[in-house]
């Protein structure tokens, strides 16, 4: 812990967590786990796998957006999240239709590894960042995502996209149905 109170060590064991839980989950699910239905979206197990896999490449786009917007005065981040906030329905659209298309890319041969690498990209930055912009912070578009604050620190983006990887492992039907015959 630092005298910042970053948990640099934590958040880094968090991405590693994460990172380990989705090689378990694509090692162990069958085709036919993969290609059903998760529970309470519309996407395929396989679609939603890559979709927590995104969360991890959105993180590292979001991250310079902070280090910029967490410089300017706060109204500019405001009036960024509004206009966000007003294109959230195609938002929503391209969200889910790109995480359909990408699984078809990054499928569960190939998404292990995006993963990994993503990671170890997160946890150089999270490890070379400077104490001083964990507290920068800027406005999100709280419609796009129900993990998303009005307004985040950089300390909390580094955070974020486990949290999405452990709010979506929920919705993971890769069980077998146990109501069959």
């Amino acid at each position: 812990m630092t005298g910042c109170g970053v948990d640099r060590g934590g958040i880094a064991a968090e991405l590693d967590r994460a990172r380990r839980t989705l090689r378990q989950l694509v090692a162990s699910a069958d085709d036919a786990g993969l290609d059903r239905r998760s529970e309470g979206t519309r996407w395929t197990n396989e679609q939603l796998l890559f979709h927590m896999v995104f969360g991890f490449m959105v993180v590292l786009r979001l991250l310079p957006l902070v280090r910029l917007f967490g410089r300017l005065p706060p109204r500019i981040s405001a009036i960024y999240a509004r206009l966000l906030n007003a294109g959230t329905a195609p938002f929503h659209a391209v969200n889910y239709l790109g995480s359909c298309a990408a699984a078809l890319v990054y499928n569960r041969r190939r998404m292990t590894g995006k993963c990994d690498r993503v990671i170890a990209a997160l946890q150089r930055k999270l490890a070379s960042e400077p104490e001083a912009n964990f507290a920068l912070a800027m406005s999100f578009p709280t419609r796009w995502d129900p993990l998303f604050t009005e307004v985040m620190t950089l300390q909390d983006v580094y955070r974020y996209p486990v949290r999405h990887f452990d709010f979506h492992a929920r919705q993971l039907s890769l069980e077998p149905d146990l109501q069959t015959g």
